[in-house]
């Protein structure tokens, strides 16, 4: 075979494709076996990948030469996000937030779960400065870490929602719903962050944004939905599932609403997660989506991202036992903040003592949405590599402990807990 064949575009990309989607099904079969969600298995396998490419100790073959920097596996990875959340949407039972209480409960666990462990993030910020980041800009270095500990991975905990069968459940609603509140602000916390270290912070551009961003939303519920039910209500769906025009108008609608949220500089996936729950209650779709194009979403898609994020990682970066100590510190301090300022906030609003607990918990999942932010401030220069990959780590713990404290509590696999019935 010409040697020159070996790295032509397209063979890289599919030699990388298989050995992401490979991993990925390997590690997710793996979590499973130690009762994780598939998720956790995903991330892990990307991060594993990411150190063995960092590493250099094992030659690699030239299509797997340079995959961790890819632009187009980047693209895909970011398409992919926009897909997976519009999945998310749609499998979700909103009808718990009809009750007044628990809309009551969904913003106050959302603003303590942002408050305390912002406040948190934003003193170890200023503290850890000058021993880890002295090359940085101080108050943008702090005010990034303190958004970093705000941050509720929807993606993820979406999933492990699903996986546990809590989607359908009071608390699985609210938790869902105030993480969907708890991004909407941590990303406009990111962009105030980015401005500011790019020394064009504007506070009315700042407003601009959010009234842009709460016409959308207005318009999408108003507009949109209505019409969009129009569609559905004149297609046939039965077993044989989506039809294809019928599919194209439900793609283009989430896609078109990433592009809008993402040129409003808020994200692309807030706009496929807003597409999603404008479909969510309509029974039919729902239905024919997930047979006919979630399996694939769940096989493709979501690995990617997982995995294609995983590879910016590198677990060597922390090689003293000083910077072990502050991972330490940013794990602990990360976690407890979130957990209290949830568990007082799910306490005060009538959940009992299980379900504040496991809502801590729950809200503490930061997973992929956190590695996002996270490569976001690596670019920027805001923090340097050995913190990024403390903060990393962090996400990953936060995440990885969450369904075991959900089973010790007492609630995962559908076991009952007060006022967290199914629907």
């Amino acid at each position: 075979m010409d040697p020159g064949l070996t790295h032509r575009p397209l063979l890289d990309l599919l030699v990388q494709l298989i050995v992401i989607i490979a991993s990925a099904r390997l590690g997710g079969r793996a979590a499973r076996h130690f009762g994780q969600p598939r998720a956790v298995g995903e991330i892990v396998s990307g991060i594993g990948i990411g150190a063995i490419l960092m590493s250099g100790l094992i030659p690699l073959p030239g299509p797997l030469v340079g995959m961790a920097s890819s632009p187009t596996l980047g693209l895909l990875a970011g398409l992919g996000l926009v897909l997976v959340v519009f999945q998310i949407g749609i499998e979700f039972d909103f009808s718990h937030l009809r009750d007044r209480h628990n809309r009551r409960a969904t913003f106050l666990i959302a603003t303590m779960g942002i408050i305390v462990p912002f406040a948190s993030g934003l003193g170890l910020g200023l503290w850890s400065w000058e021993p880890l980041a002295r090359e940085a800009d101080r108050l943008a270095y702090a005010l990034f870490v303190a958004t970093a500990f705000a941050i509720t991975a929807l993606p993820v905990l979406g999933r492990i929602l699903i996986e546990l069968d809590l989607h359908r459940t009071r608390i699985g609603t609210i938790a869902i719903a105030a993480a969907a509140v708890t991004d909407l602000i941590g990303w406009l916390l990111l962009g105030t962050v980015t401005a500011l270290t790019l020394a064009r912070f504007s506070g009315p551009e700042l407003g601009l944004r959010i009234a842009l961003v709460g016409a959308f939303g207005a318009m999408a519920w108003w507009l949109l939905r209505p019409a969009l039910y129009r569609i559905l209500g004149r297609a046939r769906l039965d077993e044989r599932g989506l039809p294809g025009d019928l599919m194209a108008v439900v793609l283009l609608a989430a896609l078109s609403a990433g592009a809008l949220t993402d040129a409003l500089g808020i994200y692309a996936v807030f706009g496929g997660f807003i597409a999603g729950v404008l479909l969510h209650d309509h029974g039919r779709f729902v239905a024919a989506w997930r047979r006919q194009v979630g399996g694939f979403v769940e096989v493709f898609f979501l690995p990617l991202f997982f995995t294609y994020t995983g590879m910016r990682l590198s677990v060597t970066d922390l090689n003293t036992g000083g910077l072990w100590s502050w991972c330490a510190v940013f794990v602990l301090a990360a976690m407890a903040s979130k957990l209290a300022g949830c568990w007082w906030a799910a306490r005060h609003t009538g959940l009992a003592e299980p379900e504040a607990l496991a809502m801590g918990f729950l809200m503490n999942t930061r997973g992929l949405m956190e590695l996002v932010v996270l490569n976001v401030g690596l670019d920027l220069g805001v923090i340097p590599r050995s913190v990024f990959t403390m903060l990393v780590l962090m996400a990953v713990v936060s995440t990885v402990i969450t369904c075991p404290v959900l089973q010790r509590v007492g609630i995962a696999h559908g076991l009952a807990l007060p006022n967290s019935d199914k629907v």
